[in-house]
């Protein structure tokens, strides 16, 4: 699940829709919301959140945590390494390779240092 799908999720239950309703109402398939909020499709369009956001008629600071969170929900992230010196290159192959078995309190600490670079 992608930070956006975890948000919109939450959001559907705190309003009492379900994934059917939501769908209907912004033109999607519930399929395709379920792929969304399941992090198998990627970030939606700004039109999608505008729909989303015009649906459940949230205020300005709560369509733009929704916006964030959509715009840090790319499920299938490409880093560019190229004119880097190799450590740069071995670490995101190596970050790449174990992301999936890290720890919570690790993927956390790295969160804290990359905000602190």
């Amino acid at each position: 699940m992608t930070p956006f799908g975890e948000a919109l999720r939450q959001l559907r239950s705190k309003k009492g829709v379900t994934q059917r309703q939501l769908a209907e109402a912004i033109g999607v398939t519930p399929a395709y919301l379920s792929a969304l909020e399941h992090g198998k499709r990627g970030r939606p369009t700004f039109e999608l959140l505008q729909r989303i956001t015009g649906y459940f008629n949230i205020i300005w600071d709560e369509a733009e945590e929704l916006f964030r969170v959509a715009e840090a929900s790319r499920p299938k992230v490409v880093l560019d390494t190229t004119g880097l010196a190799p450590a740069y290159t071995a670490f995101a192959n190596a970050l790449a390779a174990r992301i999936r078995s890290l720890p919570p309190d690790v993927l956390e600490e790295m969160r804290r240092l990359l905000q602190k670079a």
